[in-house]
């Protein structure tokens, strides 16, 4: 069952504060408050989603090509095209520990700080 109170919907209701890197209808990007790379980015879809089963078998056609190019977009952003894994966790046992779907976009290049 999706938590509204997570810490991912607080922020994407404005609830709580991020260092956001990118937004749009779709989802929004920003740093990680624990970083694992020096780049380390969570991109977030804005609908209710639990993990990537959730969103691939619940999320409109449209909200998946947007959320997809979101993180295209956010990677461009941040200048890391050539150089940047995407992780998605599942479930707590592989170190999920917000229950709201979301890609870590990590690269160990600093990201481009003028945006």
């Amino acid at each position: 069952m999706y938590d509204k109170d997570n810490i991912f919907a607080k922020i994407i209701r404005g609830d709580a504060p991020s260092t956001q890197i990118y937004a749009d209808d779709y989802a929004i990007a920003f740093q990680n408050i624990a970083p694992r790379a020096k780049t380390h980015v969570l991109v977030v879809p804005r609908g209710e989603y639990t993990d990537i089963y959730d969103f691939t078998a619940n999320a409109p056609a449209d909200a998946q090509a947007g959320f997809w190019n979101a993180v295209r977009k956010t990677v461009e952003k941040l200048g890391i095209e050539n150089n940047f894994r995407a992780v998605a966790n599942t479930g707590a046992g592989a170190g999920q520990s917000v229950f709201h779907f979301h890609v870590h976009i990590m690269s160990d290049e600093r990201f481009k700080t003028d945006f």
